[in-house]
């Protein structure tokens, strides 16, 4: 289908509105600003020049970080003309392809001389894009190029093998418990020490005492976080209801029904919703991918091919067993987490009643405090997984492998919380030769502090979700 030019270039005008105003509307381009984004202009600032891909679910904000950097080249002395953002949500862009958008711009739009800003949205529906983006890398110095995509199947193989070197993936998670208290605008405690949930045990005292009594404040926002807390636009929302109305239509669905099907040819929708489904109620647990296959009607090998393609499209976290010899396990039994308790929720019409049940806000706690931690510590490299001892059968929800040390985290949202000797922190701590940080996170403020007789240092819950935030935001800041 030929798209008439003047109609392309109506639609570029429309998406660029910086050409006319000289500068990004408010609306697009809130004064917030996510981890994402400072990562982002960190690496396009970079003399080394890279193409960033801005990876995370829908309704994330990945179109709001590429309009902010639009908005941050302009600050910095940019032309406008000089700042393209193509959305290939667009039918005409889309059809069109990003080569003849691109000769339409040079030829009727007319850059001024100097650096370029390409900002390429929803690009997994342009075709061949990523053979053209190579291109503009290798062969136009002049420009700089940021895009964003819901699936990470977007670096395919022959995308990796053509682009190596050329391309830096930043991720763009749902939103932190620190970012949703800045998002709204509740106010950060003052003089709060500088320090990592991991370093509490350590601290004298008085400075634990100092922390929680500095952010104790905080705790009453956390069941908003998990009813509705994972995305901007419906972390601001009044309304419950519309809320997971939101994520339960513009998330899970349009991936669902939309994505997977486009980007994979997934015939059969039905079965890969009755998978999610499935998922939503065995969160936080040890996936058995035959018992699941028979529960659905399908073969073990559709299992784990659609659980491998929920991942990608960030509608969930997968955690292998992890063992302290370092092997592999042969057929492991995955742990599956939805990416934020929030999904679960609206996907099962579960509203305030749900964070009562002590089981179920144990398994909502554990989904979120695995999203928190994957997304500090991805970028140093560890291994990640779960730990089950083969003799007693005893588990540590959440292991961080970091090579020198390792981080142990279990969670345990009821009143009181004990940790035997027999329990799995405890046994983990004594197998392992390596300094062990072993957290016990737990619902209570008063359920805070070092634990007599055992190797871990009990959290509440949202202290350890705000200091692990904070702690990324000042990575960024400093």
């Amino acid at each position: 289908m030929h798209i008439p030019p003047e109609e392309l270039i109506g639609a570029l005008r429309q998406l660029n509105p910086w050409w006319v105003a000289k500068q990004v509307p408010d609306n697009l381009a809130p004064s917030i600003r996510r981890l994402a984004f400072h990562e982002s202009l960190h690496l396009l600032s970079t003399p080394t020049r890279r193409a960033i891909f801005l990876s995370g679910a829908r309704r994330v904000g990945k179109t709001t970080v590429l309009y902010q950097l639009a908005g941050d080249f302009l600050k910095r002395g940019t032309a406008p003309v000089n700042i393209l953002y193509l959305s290939f949500d667009h039918p005409f862009l889309k059809l069109a392809g990003i080569r003849r958008l691109l000769d339409l711009y040079e030829q009727e739009v007319g850059p001024r001389p100097g650096g370029r800003l390409l900002l390429l949205d929803e690009v997994q529906y342009a075709g061949d894009w990523e053979l053209w983006v190579k291109q503009l890398v290798d062969r136009e110095p002049v420009w700089r190029i940021a895009a964003a995509g819901s699936a990470t199947v977007l670096l395919s193989e022959s995308l990796v093998e053509s682009g190596t070197g050329r391309w830096v993936t930043v991720q763009v998670p749902p939103l932190s418990f620190y970012e949703f208290l800045a998002l709204r605008k509740v106010p950060e405690p003052l003089d709060l020490p500088d320090v990592l949930p991991t370093a509490l045990a350590a601290q004298p005292r008085e400075v634990q005492q100092e922390v929680l009594g500095r952010t104790e404040h905080l705790a009453s926002h956390l069941r908003t976080f998990l009813l509705q807390g994972g995305f901007p636009e419906t972390a601001l929302l009044p309304d419950l209801q519309l809320a997971q109305r939101i994520m339960r239509e513009d998330v899970a669905d349009k991936v669902l029904k939309r994505d997977l099907t486009a980007l994979y040819q997934v015939r059969n929708v039905l079965e890969v919703e009755q998978l999610f489904l499935y998922l939503c109620l065995h969160s936080s647990q040890i996936l058995s991918q035959e018992t699941l296959a028979k529960e659905i009607g399908v073969s073990r090998a559709t299992v784990a091919t659609d659980l491998s393609r929920l991942a990608a499209a960030h509608l969930l976290h997968r955690l292998d067993p992890w063992s302290t010899g370092g092997k592999a396990v042969l057929r492991p039994r995955p742990k599956v987490f939805i990416a934020h308790p929030s999904l679960i929720l609206s996907v099962l019409l579960r509203g305030e009643e749900a964070l009562d049940d002590p089981q179920e806000m144990g398994r909502l706690i554990e989904a979120t405090v695995v999203t928190h931690v994957l997304q500090f510590y991805y970028r140093d490299y560890p291994r990640f997984g779960y730990w089950r001892d083969s003799r007693s059968q005893r588990e540590v929800d959440l292991v961080v492998d970091l090579r020198h040390s390792l981080i142990a985290v279990e969670v345990k949202c009821w009143e009181n919380p004990r940790l035997r000797p027999t329990d799995g922190l405890p046994i983990l701590a004594a197998q392992v030769a390596r300094p062990v940080h072993a957290l016990l996170i737990t619902k209570r403020p008063v359920d805070y502090g070092p634990l007599q007789g055992s190797p871990a240092f009990r959290i509440p819950a949202f202290l350890f979700l705000y200091l692990l935030g904070r702690a990324e935001r000042r990575l960024w800041n400093s």
